[in-house]
């Protein structure tokens, strides 16, 4: 009998879906002209009602190519706006096949566990993560960094998960520019929001270790519990990278568990030239990276490394009647959030597998070299400022008709000059604020991002804030 879900002719299907991704890709590979709308037409054709009989899929197929070529796409090489993949190909491939055999993660899998194993062992070698090490692919960084911190709640008070807290206070601390996971995390776990610690930034806009040691002396005193730390390795605002060896050493004389948020920046540690800014790293608790950042494979692939792997079992082991096993192999619902968890590692293995450690250094450091390179041409431009020098990849900056030193107007005059580069299309990048300051800020993960692709942003921010501000650019 044939199933009522059967998908006709599904090999001209899967053809034809080929050939969309494939078109899809040939497009990325270069920059566009412009953005395309979604028009009235698209509009209408998304606004009916659920269809009682179904549709040809090369149809339906293409009207769901159409309707993402008007979508904000991140493999674009100049979409700069935020930290995002560029759609890997082969983990485009990788996601298909996983998809196919519908594997739940959760549990042991036989040969598909093999694949998680390797890829976390690769992850762990490539940015130098040290020994001993365990972990567990996750949806995001937001969920590794709250299943990190879930780990040293129960670290610092045992069987909390069970009784809840002693009455004490919790706290975490962390940088003024850390993540927002990090206070939702803080939230959910029942530490409380206002108990993150927002610590001072140094020179660099890392966080202050002497600010650290203070604080927690002056929280011991108190009788505050502290949790975790937390150091960000590449701060979203600015790509600052925290000074872990001296965090370590804190952490270390006051047994408090250092996390490493590092879901974009980490594997800039991968690099030669980036390496000294992350020593210490192999001193750390925990760690997030995020593949579907800097590792160029599609959302969601994120990784939680850590130096124990019971740590995660104590946290989220569970023997349920429904859902019996044994104590090994351990798996993965016994570390993690999810139960139904889908094979995340296959399109990271298969990066690694196709195109090697050396491809994705080069990628990364590339990408260095292109932030070094905006900012050379900001400092050297009469009328755009560079507000930083990049430590990683992140460069704020602002032109100067949005500079004016009344904060209402240059507010204002950013808002509307983002409003004219979404307009325009040839680039993409997001607004920012930075210590008050309206800015703009650009953000170089993307390995199909050129040379070209840098000067594009210089011209394009130039030529549109000249005519928002009707005075002569460069380009006019």
């Amino acid at each position: 009998m044939t199933s009522p879900l059967a998908l006709p002719d599904r090999e001209q299907a899967l053809a034809h879906a080929a050939s969309l991704v494939l078109d899809s890709w040939r497009d990325f590979d270069r920059a566009r002209p412009l953005q395309p709308q979604l028009n009235e037409a698209l509009r209408r054709r998304l606004d009916g009602p659920l269809p009682e009989q179904g549709a040809d899929a090369d149809e339906s197929l293409t009207l769901a190519a159409e309707v993402l070529d008007a979508s904000l796409s991140q493999p674009r090489p100049r979409y700069l706006a935020y930290v995002g993949s560029s759609g890997l190909e082969i983990g485009v491939l990788g996601d298909a096949l996983a998809a196919a055999h519908d594997i739940n993660a959760a549990v042991a899998t036989g040969g598909a566990d093999l694949f998680e194993r390797q890829a976390l062992r690769w992850l762990a070698e490539l940015i130098g993560f040290g020994q001993p090490f365990d972990g567990v692919f996750a949806a995001g960084g937001t969920i590794s960094n709250l299943t990190a911190l879930a780990a040293a709640r129960e670290q610092a008070l045992p069987g909390f998960r069970w009784n809840g807290g002693d009455g004490r206070p919790l706290a975490l601390y962390c940088s003024a520019d850390a993540h927002y996971s990090v206070r939702r995390a803080a939230e959910l776990l029942g530490i409380g929001g206002r108990n993150v610690r927002a610590l001072p930034l140094d020179e660099r806009r890392r966080l202050s270790a002497p600010a650290l040691a203070q604080t927690l002396r002056d929280d011991l005193r108190a009788g505050v519990v502290p949790v975790a730390v937390v150091a960000t390795t590449g701060t979203t605002l600015t790509g600052a990278v925290d000074p872990l060896d001296a965090l370590a050493d804190i952490c270390a004389e006051h047994c408090v568990w250092l996390h490493v948020d590092g879901a974009y920046g980490l594997p800039a540690a991968a690099t030669a030239s980036a390496r000294p800014l992350f020593a210490g790293l192999e001193r750390v608790d925990s760690a997030t990276v995020d593949a579907h950042k800097w590792l160029s494979v599609p959302k969601a692939c994120s990784v939680l490394l850590v130096r124990d792997g019971a740590a995660l079992e104590r946290t989220f082991g569970h023997r349920e009647s429904y859902m019996p096993h044994d104590a090994a192999p351990t798996h993965p619902v016994d570390r993690t959030l999810e139960y139904s968890r889908p094979l995340r590692a296959l399109k990271l293995w298969l990066a690694f597998r196709v195109h090697g450690a050396a491809a994705f250094r080069a990628a990364i450091e590339r990408n260095l070299a292109q932030a070094a390179l905006l900012w050379r041409l900001l400092s050297d431009h009469p009328r755009l400022e560079p507000l930083h020098e990049p430590e990683l990849s992140a460069l704020c900056f602002r032109h100067v008709s949005c500079a004016s030193g009344d904060a209402g107007a240059d507010r204002a005059a950013t808002a509307a000059l983002v409003r004219a580069i979404e307009a325009d299309g040839r680039i993409y990048l997001a607004a920012a604020t930075l210590d008050g300051v309206p800015c703009l800020r650009a953000c170089f993960v993307n390995h199909r991002t050129t040379d070209a692709d840098v000067a594009a942003v210089v011209e394009v921010v130039d030529e549109l804030a000249c005519a928002l501000a009707a005075v002569p650019s460069a380009a006019a």
